[in-house]
């Protein structure tokens, strides 16, 4: 994978292929897949762990008064559902020694 900050499912899937030599259309499906189960699983019950990578939570955030910065005016925010991700303790780890040398 080339250094960059932002991946698509076209560049993991390139990334499979080149490391496992799969066809890249495999490679894109395989991607899809898990990406799919992973949002399938959020909508059904709100809560996804993937073993020494993170979890991922559905929260619903309330309702609320913002304010317009630019006109100051006040504009009702709706509520929400918004996606936590909590890091496992391997991947902090590993960005923590990474960030040390």
């Amino acid at each position: 994978m080339n250094n960059q900050n932002n991946f698509t499912r076209e560049d993991i899937a390139d990334s499979l292929h080149a490391d496992f030599g799969l066809t890249k259309k495999d490679c894109l499906i395989f991607v899809n897949d898990i990406i799919d189960v992973i949002i399938e699983g959020l909508k059904t019950s709100g809560y996804v762990k993937i073993h020494n990578f993170g979890s991922f939570r559905v929260t619903k955030k309330k309702s609320r008064i913002g304010r317009n910065p630019k006109t100051l005016e006040n504009v009702m925010i709706s509520e929400r559902n918004v996606l936590k991700f909590k890091p496992s303790r391997m991947i902090l780890d590993n960005i923590n020694k990474n960030n040390d040398t």
